[in-house]
């Protein structure tokens, strides 16, 4: 790993388990094994990092939810496709997607940035245009659309990553159904 890849998962790191606002310099510095002047080689300052962060966690969210993505079936096995991916990059990466969440709206991260989409949020809002002019999809407004079935799905997660209760792969499967249930006509 690069000494840049290591302030980036040191910064992660630090975030999850203390929040931002509580993440210093020489906190990170520290965790991830550097000095001063290797951290100002590739940043100027907190808010770049976190921009960095983020775009990067973004990105990666995006690859690992298109990963066996197959755009030649049907609407409602798109839809349940891409959120089972949704909810695996979830499981498998608790810390990215609760750094994604909870500083999204953060103002460390530019507006730009923030509305930037990755090709997998392209790709859910086409799949419900493609439902709506079919009439299988609830005519609504598409961002709203995407927000309520992926925030079914991350709120399940969320919730199962907080302990509150057991997941298995049956009910990830009732929760990918009562999203489409949710946005069905």
């Amino acid at each position: 790993m690069s000494k840049r890849e290591d302030i980036l998962v040191a910064t992660l790191d630090l975030i999850t388990e203390e929040g931002l606002q509580s993440v210093t310099f020489s906190k990170i510095f520290k965790r991830a094994n550097v000095g001063s002047s290797t951290f100002y080689n590739y940043y100027k300052s907190k808010e770049e990092l976190v921009s960095e962060l983020f775009m990067n966690t973004r990105t990666h969210m995006g690859e690992e939810v298109m990963i066996g993505y197959d755009p030649s079936l049907t609407v409602y096995e798109r839809i349940k496709g891409i959120l089972k991916s949704t909810a695996d990059y979830a499981l498998n990466y608790p810390k990215e997607l609760s750094f994604i969440e909870n500083h999204c709206q953060s103002p460390y991260i530019s507006e730009e940035l923030r509305n930037k989409l990755d090709p997998s949020a392209i790709e859910i809002f086409s799949i419900i245009e493609q439902g709506q002019k079919q009439g299988i999809i609830r005519e609504m407004d598409i961002i709203l659309c995407c927000q309520l079935v992926t925030g079914m799905i991350n709120s399940v997660i969320n919730g199962y990553l907080a302990g509150k209760y057991s997941l298995d792969e049956y009910q990830i499967q009732q929760t990918l159904e009562a999203c489409w249930k949710a946005i069905k006509v």
